[in-house]
């Protein structure tokens, strides 16, 4: 029988203003935009600052902004320009927004295993999926925990494969000391919601690469050649721009941004010494050199310890006021209707129809890390407005309730 705790706390979200960090110094730029009546960012100077001083933090050369962290995942691919057929090796755990942009350029997804802790892909788990088709290498910085940088890119400059990487979850998160973002060809952020800088919708690609660089802000732009002396239309490409209202956005935002990942990664580390030694848990694993910046905090919950496993423990947290996500995403990528049912475009099923048959067996016996890693994971919120009081009560609801669940 479950026992209801006799009085529940809530917790900041950051889905309103109870968890996240915008105020005054997002309204004030606001209003110059709306004052200045140039809400176009092809004609204001918000984005453009906003891209400069992205560019200046992660010390790249070039930065663009975007409609979303998809779009984002998009120009990266477009920039790459792969053929049809080629292939795109990527994670197996992740949200659809990076995989479609690799069907709708008509490549082929290749699904990689995970660290089944981590979530995170591997060198080795990368190198079993190359092929002479592959084109990139996308690594997805899952929950702000880098990825084995140093590993995956010998890796791939031996192969001369380019590396873009999924950073939507990981603002300023390391590996050796070094931003994500910045070891790939392309780096991809999101600024959606839940980021850890927000603007609603929106996304930033950024790169060392100067012709790549071209390439991504002609994608975003319909193609067109603005400053150009002779402007066209050059190739097939969407208008994936950001409004100046945006750009106003995340310019205050960015300027919030080493503080709250500060505060994540200082409640976190909290956290898990709060949770140190419970039995049938394993709290986030940090690598020597690396830093964890925590877009959510995710524990692996051993199910022959805790009884139900993850979404046991969900349940009860849930009668505390405790929101968290057991297995993440549920199934994998893979298993959902576009992949399983090849629903893309009409009823071509194109670019599937291109594919190499063995790429496209997405039984379950292919991925044992993968389902394991789904099984076990339980996601807990996370924002940068949880104080002691708040890390108290959830540690103090996550010891109660492994003890009620204990096997």
């Amino acid at each position: 029988m479950t026992t209801m705790p006799s009085k529940t706390m809530v917790l900041p979200s950051d889905q309103d203003s109870s968890g996240r960090d915008l105020g005054a110094e997002e309204l004030e730029l606001l209003e110059q935009v709306i004052r200045s009546g140039t809400l176009t960012s092809t004609k204001g100077s918000f984005t453009r600052t906003l891209e400069e001083r992205f560019a200046a933090t992660l010390g790249v050369k070039r930065a663009y902004a975007c409609a979303s962290g998809t779009a984002a995942v998009h120009v990266a691919v477009a920039a790459l320009d792969p053929n049809p057929g080629d292939e795109i090796v990527t994670t197996s755990i992740t949200d659809m927004g990076a995989l479609t942009p690799i069907l709708y350029q008509g490549a082929i997804p290749v699904f990689a295993e995970v660290d089944p802790q981590t979530l995170n892909v591997t060198a080795a788990s990368i190198e079993a999926c190359l092929s002479e088709r592959t084109k990139a290498i996308v690594v997805t910085h899952l929950f702000g925990s880098a990825c084995e940088m140093a590993e995956i890119m010998k890796l791939a400059q031996s192969r001369k494969i380019p590396v873009i990487e999924d950073c939507a979850q990981a603002f300023l998160a390391r590996s050796d000391g070094q931003y994500v973002g910045t070891f790939g060809t392309i780096g991809c952020f999101s600024t959606q919601q839940g980021k850890h800088m927000t603007t609603g919708e929106g996304g930033i690609v950024v790169s060392n690469d100067d012709a790549l660089a071209r390439r991504m802000f002609l994608f975003i732009n319909k193609a067109w050649g603005y400053g150009d002396a002779k402007p066209d239309h050059y190739f097939l490409s969407l208008n994936y721009r950001i409004s100046e209202l945006q750009g106003a956005v995340a310019l205050a935002q960015l300027e919030k941004l080493e503080s709250v990942v500060e505060r994540r990664v200082a409640a976190a580390d909290k956290l898990t010494n709060m949770l140190a030694g419970i039995p049938g848990l394993k709290t986030p694993r940090v690598e020597p050199g690396a830093v964890h910046t925590y877009w959510k905090y995710c524990l692996n919950v051993d199910d022959s310890v805790i009884r139900d496993g993850a979404i046991g423990l969900a349940k009860l947290l849930k009668d505390r006021g405790i929101m968290s996500a057991p297995r993440y995403i549920q199934k994998p990528a893979f298993m959902c209707e576009i992949f399983q049912k090849r629903r893309t475009f009409g009823s071509s099923q194109f670019p599937f129809t291109l594919a190499r048959p063995e790429v496209l067996d997405y039984s379950k016996e292919r991925f044992p890390l993968t389902f394991k890693a789904l099984h076990d994971v339980l996601v807990l919120p996370w924002n940068e407005r949880y104080r002691d009081e708040h890390l108290e009560y959830i540690a103090e609801s996550i010891q109660e309730s492994v003890e009620q669940l204990s096997i």
